[in-house]
């Protein structure tokens, strides 16, 4: 967006957000220290946020954003100079020049934009366990699960490779007994007895559960190929971050789906990204929205999780910012941790209402001009108080401003339009099409048809060099070697092989990095392409 006074010009270094008796900038260099959207419904959270979005695109910084409405995805087309923008922009000395930002469109369900898919093992027990909503002694028995899939080579790559798993140990009053030899999944079983007692009737109450998240079409999201988070940080060929967008109306239908799976792409990128100390601008912007789901009837472990991802992701270079109604929804600890805030107006009719307004003026470096609690119960539309990082990351003192009007559309975009987006998208094609590797679920079948290679073995991928990188993989890193959600030598070892034989049949080896590395649920797997194999594959 030009301007009639090049003082409210987007720099290098700050966003111009609105102007009041002082102008509001959101410095580059302090926007990974997290922040804060809030307001009642009908406020103009939506348009901040995209306001915000425009800016960062602008400086080049890739952004993230939960589309729950459809509002958001107006960011792709062309802003429109409406009467009502057109006045605003004059009120704050502005001229409107109508703009439009390079979008990618994701949806968990695949409907309105590329799916969205990570393996069951890189969702990991303890968020899964959160998704579906069990009890300690549930969680345990999936922790037993996951850890007898490491030991037993079962890669966990969707809902099927995981209901086979489960069935696999639970124990079956069938069989005479784990050592007479008539139980293929003896071994299986007994490993998972060995960690403590697996009941049937708990195993039969996650598979309900796993019942219900199909129902809600959950079991779309878990498969391959799993999403790379680098094509989330991309830029256009003007040089401006790509606006990822998450058509999320649908996924909200699943609150804990929802507020789930975002945590889940927080933790990726914590554990993904290296550390980039102070940058002068973020890596990329994550915008979490109705944030308030991700904490109601959170555990004490997953509250642990939350907090240190927000605490430590911004050493990564990644801003998030929560995006809800009340500034009370959202945990002290975490709150803490949000230095750059807008607060556009709520409404107090009740007792209850008024505490809740006196809480959200406290979270504000106090203004001796304003009587925040009062300020923020009269804010206009479009209008909001704001408190943004400055100089050696203390915050402002609180303001009342305006908020600049978005230069590209206020609103949702056609089906017409969204279908060419997507048609031009740089990952088109990449992630459209699911693919059903060898896991858990064939492996077990195939030990139930007797025709399984036994348990550390080779089979088919053991001979030439195929078979030796395998052993390369088993050897170095072992059956002991965890990180995080990584499986063990056995599942690395596998994923190898089967991926070096499909990449190399197929004539494409530029993406067995991810297939590999996708496959085993980390920074492992794609190191070993890198050592083990390049000198192989560049011979």
């Amino acid at each position: 967006m030009a301007t009639s006074d090049n003082k409210l010009a987007d720099t290098d270094e700050k966003i111009f957000i609105g102007k009041g008796e002082e102008t509001a900038w959101l410095t580059l260099a302090l926007a990974n220290r997290h922040g804060l959207v809030t307001g009642a419904t009908g406020t103009g959270k939506t348009v901040s946020l995209q306001v915000m979005a425009e800016g960062f695109a602008r400086a080049g910084v890739p952004v993230f954003a939960a589309d729950i409405k459809g509002d958001l995805s107006g960011i792709s087309e062309v802003g429109e100079a409406k009467d009502f923008i057109v006045k605003r922009a004059q009120q704050m000395g502005l001229t409107f020049q109508p703009d439009q930002f390079s979008t990618v469109f994701w949806d968990v369900f695949g409907e309105q934009g590329h799916p969205v898919r990570a393996t069951v093992t890189e969702m990991g027990p303890l968020l899964l366990s959160r998704m579906l909503d069990l009890n300690d002694v549930q969680e345990g028995v999936l922790n037993v699960a996951f850890r007898v899939a490491d030991e037993n080579g079962l890669a966990l790559i969707d809902m099927k490779d995981l209901r086979a798993l489960l069935d696999a140990i639970a124990p079956d009053s069938s069989k005479k007994g784990a050592d007479d030899g008539e139980d293929p999944l003896a071994s299986i079983r007994k490993a998972a007895q060995s960690y403590g007692n697996v009941s049937k009737a708990t195993v039969g109450t996650i598979q309900r559960q796993l019942l219900v998240l199909e129902n809600q079409g959950g079991a779309k999201f878990f498969g391959e190929p799993a999403l790379t988070l680098k094509d989330f940080m991309r830029t256009d060929r003007d040089g401006r971050g790509m606006v990822n967008i998450l058509v999320a109306d649908k996924l909200m239908q699943s609150p804990r789906l929802y507020a789930t799976f975002l945590l889940w792409m927080l933790s990726e990128l914590f554990e993904e990204l290296p550390e980039a100390g102070d940058l002068p601008k973020p890596k990329l912007v994550f915008f979490f929205d109705e944030a308030h789901l991700l904490f109601t009837d959170a555990p004490k472990a997953l509250m642990d999780k939350i907090e240190q991802v927000v605490r430590l992701i911004r050493s990564k270079g990644v801003g998030v910012y929560f995006v809800t109604q009340n500034p009370i929804d959202v945990p002290d600890k975490v709150l803490a941790q949000l230095g750059n805030r807008v607060q556009h107006a709520l409404r107090a009719f009740t007792p209850r209402d008024q505490k809740a307004v006196a809480a959200a003026a406290q979270t504000f470096r106090p203004n001796p001009k304003l009587d925040t609690a009062r300020v923020i119960m009269e804010l206009a539309k479009g209008e909001a108080l704001v408190s943004f990082l400055e100089g050696g990351g203390t915050p402002s003192m609180v303001e009342r401003v305006m908020v600049r009007p978005p230069s590209a559309r206020i609103g949702p975009i056609t089906p017409e339009e969204r279908k060419a987006i997507m048609d031009a998208s740089p990952v088109k094609g990449k992630y459209d099409t699911a693919i059903d590797a060898e896991s858990a679920y064939e492996i077990i079948q195939k030990r139930l048809a007797g025709t399984a290679t036994p348990a550390g073995g080779t089979g088919g991928e053991g001979g030439g060099i195929l078979g030796q990188i395998g052993a390369i993989a088993a050897t170095i890193f072992g059956t002991n070697v965890k990180r995080g959600r990584l499986s063990t030598g056995q599942v690395i070892a596998r994923n190898v092989t089967r991926s070096v034989t499909d990449k190399v049949v197929g004539g494409v080896v530029a993406d067995l990095g991810k297939s590999v590395g996708g496959s085993v649920g980390g920074s492992i797997g794609r190191a070993l392409v890198r050592g083990a194999l390049g000198g192989i594959l560049r011979r």
